[in-house]
């Protein structure tokens, strides 16, 4: 079947012009022509046309695409085979790229200002935003909400690096104790919660002890947060739990 120019160009959703100047430079030539000289289409040229598209999506130049579809060695299978694979790695960039902005919507959202690299560095593979949206829903009306909110949005790199020296120091020494047989509802235990309490309150948000003590129901009653705890020392988790609620008593 033939075709002519402007039936082509409004089914490629090209232009005439395109077209023109696909012909002029040998890119795309009519297969035929008509007594008065028009431009004659026929299927094998509109997909040569759609292997053009294809290419120029993928942002080949001109002269490379005629390269590649000129090229002999090359059948339609092969040229099928060449276009999956460079859509699939382009589908890949795209995917690492919405990652990315995601990743700086959340962070700007949470308001921790660092980049990529720092944001590694301080975090490593935990991703502080991948539950944003649950603590939002949870306790986005919360004083406490906003407190935290408004100090992570102050905080530099090295704020964040010093936040995680002093917890991995008190994970540490809260560990040691642990190992040492002492009772979790002892005075060594409890001042041990007590840090934890002050630390919440120095860094994050202001921490009564009811609130503490809620926290420590969490910490045995949601498993995300037991097994935080159970990478520093199996057991701290209701260990802490108890220590947390002795001292709050004791402090009552």
């Amino acid at each position: 079947m033939a075709y002519t120019v402007g039936q082509v160009a409004r089914a490629a959703r090209v232009t005439v012009r395109t077209l023109h100047h696909y012909d002029e430079i040998g890119l795309l030539r009519p297969s035929g022509r008509t007594s008065a000289g028009y431009r004659r289409y026929d299927d094998a040229d509109l997909d040569r046309l759609q292997l053009i598209r294809y290419y120029r999506e993928l942002g080949f130049p001109l002269d490379e695409i005629a390269e590649i579809l000129d090229d002999p060695a090359a059948d339609p299978a092969a040229h099928l085979n060449r276009q999956h694979e460079l859509l699939s790695g382009r589908i890949g960039k795209l995917q690492e790229m919405v990652a990315a902005i995601e990743h700086a919507m959340e962070a700007r959202k949470l308001g921790i200002q660092l980049t990529p690299e720092e944001r590694f560095e301080v975090f490593g593979d935990f991703d502080p935003d991948e539950h944003a949206d649950e603590v939002e829903r949870r306790w986005g009306d919360t004083e406490a909400y906003r407190q935290s909110q408004e100090r992570a949005a102050r905080y530099s790199k090295e704020d964040w690096l010093r936040n995680k020296e002093v917890n991995e120091d008190w994970g540490r020494r809260f560990a040691s104790l642990m190992d040492s047989g002492a009772p979790a509802d002892g005075p060594e235990a409890m001042a041990l919660a007590e840090e934890h309490r002050q630390l919440i309150t120095q860094w994050w948000y202001d921490c009564p002890l009811e609130m503490h003590t809620g926290l420590a129901d969490m910490y045995v009653a949601d498993p995300r947060f037991t097994a935080y705890f159970e990478t520093i020392r199996p057991g701290m988790a209701a260990y802490l739990n108890e220590a947390i609620h002795a001292n709050a008593i004791s402090r009552a």
